[in-house]
């Protein structure tokens, strides 16, 4: 017995001619249900318009987008655009009426056919997102971050199974947005939702998705476990998204101690780090980047440079002379 996928998209193809040719070519994907998927890639990479494809918001020039075995309807077919089993969060929280509560915003998309349930649905979405104290405030009067939350709210209030989130952390503050980041997973664990996001920030992806894909140039080029595809990425694409990597030439390796045939050699900053030496100090740290608890060490010898995560802020400053260990590094 063969089991009809939940979401899928089945060599679909979009794009938008012009002097660089955009969008996405020939995807074909499966989203797991009940996970977060995130979709990751340089600007330009296609991401954007293949989560407004899942959701229907646009049809592709060829292929399909399928929910449960079902084709998902476009824009011209649907007089309200996107499926409705899904609700789409971006960063644009223009949607809600600033002149009302927060209690307003979210319960107004709740028919007033059952008033207790409704009322009971709406104080449990404002507590899964941690806002029940700013129920009786106005939303006029709320940071970046808040409104994200009721937007959020907004979203999960009519139980949709799907929710597609793009770049929805940009308004929010970043001592914030790890709060709101476990939230939404808490909520995941919880209910059972699917969530897509997009993201360009690394930390994003890896502490919240379950799966990840990688575009580049409208294709996917790699997909996997966010730890599986950070400690051995296939592409060099994918090391320099997911960390801020050091990329060293086949030549400039040999100079850092390192043998290998590979044109390009990366080293990831908690893979190198400074040794005590008596003899051999060769490298000279250019900058200290305070980073609260850790540091960022720049070193240079000759015109190289790496990137070091040091764990003991303080130890080390401009102008120091180090020798350092390389205990990994990958091969491209």
């Amino acid at each position: 017995m063969t089991t009809t996928p939940f979401l899928q998209a089945l060599a679909i193809t979009k794009t938008y001619p012009g002097e660089r040719v955009a969008g996405v070519k020939r995807i074909s994907l499966s989203i797991q249900p009940k996970k977060i998927t995130a979709i990751i890639g340089e600007s330009g990479s296609g991401k954007s318009t293949l989560l407004r494809l899942l959701y229907g918001l646009l049809s592709p020039d060829e292929g399909e987008v399928q929910f449960k075995g079902e084709r998902i309807w476009g824009p011209e077919e649907k007089l309200i655009p996107g499926h409705d089993a899904m609700k789409m969060v971006t960063q644009d929280t223009d949607g809600l009426n600033v002149y009302a509560k927060v209690w307003d915003n979210i319960a107004v998309l709740m028919p007033n056919t059952d008033v207790a349930a409704k009322e009971e649905r709406t104080n449990q979405v404002l507590k899964q997102l941690n806002i029940l104290h700013l129920a009786d405030k106005q939303a006029f009067f709320l940071s970046g971050g808040e409104k994200q939350r009721v937007a959020i709210a907004r979203a999960l209030i009519t139980r949709p199974e799907v929710m597609l989130l793009d770049e929805p952390f940009n308004q929010v503050d970043t001592s914030f947005r790890e709060g709101l980041q476990q939230d939404i997973r808490q909520v995941v664990q919880e209910t059972g939702l699917t969530v897509i996001m997009v993201s360009h920030d690394p930390a994003e992806v890896l502490s919240m998705a379950d799966e990840l894909i990688v575009l580049k140039d409208g294709e996917i080029i790699e997909a996997g476990k966010p730890k599986t595809l950070y400690q051995n990425p296939q592409t060099l694409y994918t090391a320099k998204l997911l960390t801020n990597c050091t990329v060293l030439s086949n030549e400039d390796a040999r100079h850092c101690g390192i043998s290998s045939k590979a044109d390009n050699i990366v080293i990831y900053p908690e893979w190198a780090a400074p040794t005590n030496s008596w003899t051999r100090k060769d490298w000279t740290v250019k900058q200290v980047l305070f980073k609260g608890s850790y540091e960022d060490l720049l070193i240079e010898k000759g015109h190289i440079t790496l990137r070091l995560l040091n764990d003991a802020p303080g130890k080390y400053h401009i102008g120091d002379k180090v020798h350092i260990k390389i205990n990994r590094y990958l091969e491209f």
